[in-house]
């Protein structure tokens, strides 16, 4: 019996000590308590500095995105510029070439060509003295321009044949066509008739005299029989009538040898 009673009594104290226990350590638990929450507060306060953090690093990282891809598509298209001045340049450098080569052979060319330029300048002078003496003054004039022409620096090699040419063409043109002027036969004014280069007439203002050019004789022949051709031709030549046949002095043929 009393074995028994007296386990009964220390688990009592015990029971009745504890509270006590508890109460004395009442500080030491708030202590505790508020501790845990200060490292708490602290560990959410981290966390959310760390987010905080995050999302700064992450928009960060979004515009360093944007611009690498920006700077991609730049660079591409400065590739693409690059890539098409370099195809420029290439072409500008074989015009260079071309051009140099060009030049080269417009001086061999200049070489050539002045000397026969001034060869057709003199033909056609002298073509002009054995012609019918029709226009002297404008044709002998012309040829005259054009040798002056000849020694000026300012005019391209290019301009001093394209007149020599034009010169040609203007007596060609002599052949073809009819027309009429006024001149003088020594010191007579007349009107002359030139039937492009077939017979060149003349008719003095008042119409008493008619005379044609002798190509054989190289003078002037007084024959009034040609007065009613050439008043007609005249007036063919001013526009003043209709074409029509008329009768002009031709040279007999020549053998040529």
């Amino acid at each position: 019996m009393m074995t028994t009673s007296r386990p009964r009594r220390l688990v009592f104290a015990a029971l009745v000590i504890s509270p006590a226990l508890l109460l004395g350590n009442s500080g030491w638990a708030q202590d505790k308590v508020t501790a845990v929450v200060g490292e708490q507060t602290k560990t959410e306060a981290a966390a959310q500095a760390s987010q905080k953090r995050i999302t700064q690093l992450d928009e960060e990282a979004s515009g360093m995105l944007a611009d690498y891809r920006q700077a991609l598509v730049e660079a591409q298209s400065l590739k693409a510029y690059t890539d098409q001045l370099g195809a420029q340049v290439k072409s500008q450098d074989d015009e260079i070439k071309g051009m140099s080569t060009q030049i080269a052979d417009i001086e061999t060319t200049s070489r050539e060509v002045l000397p026969m330029m001034t060869k057709m300048l003199d033909t056609l002078e002298q073509f002009v003295k054995l012609d019918m003496p029709f226009l002297p003054d404008e044709r002998s004039n012309r040829i005259a321009t054009l040798k002056e022409m000849m020694t000026r620096a300012d005019v391209s090699l290019s301009e001093k044949y394209r007149r020599i040419v034009e010169a040609y063409q203007v007596e060609m043109e002599y052949g073809r066509t009819i027309e009429a002027y006024e001149g003088k036969v020594g010191e007579k004014t007349v009107q002359f008739l030139r039937t492009g280069r077939v017979a060149l007439l003349y008719q003095t203002l008042d119409g008493k005299e008619t005379g044609y050019w002798d190509v054989n004789a190289k003078k002037w022949v007084v024959d009034s029989a040609y007065n009613d051709s050439i008043t007609a031709g005249l007036k063919v030549a001013k526009k003043q009538a209709a074409p029509d046949f008329i009768k002009v002095p031709v040279p007999a043929p020549k053998e040529i040898k």
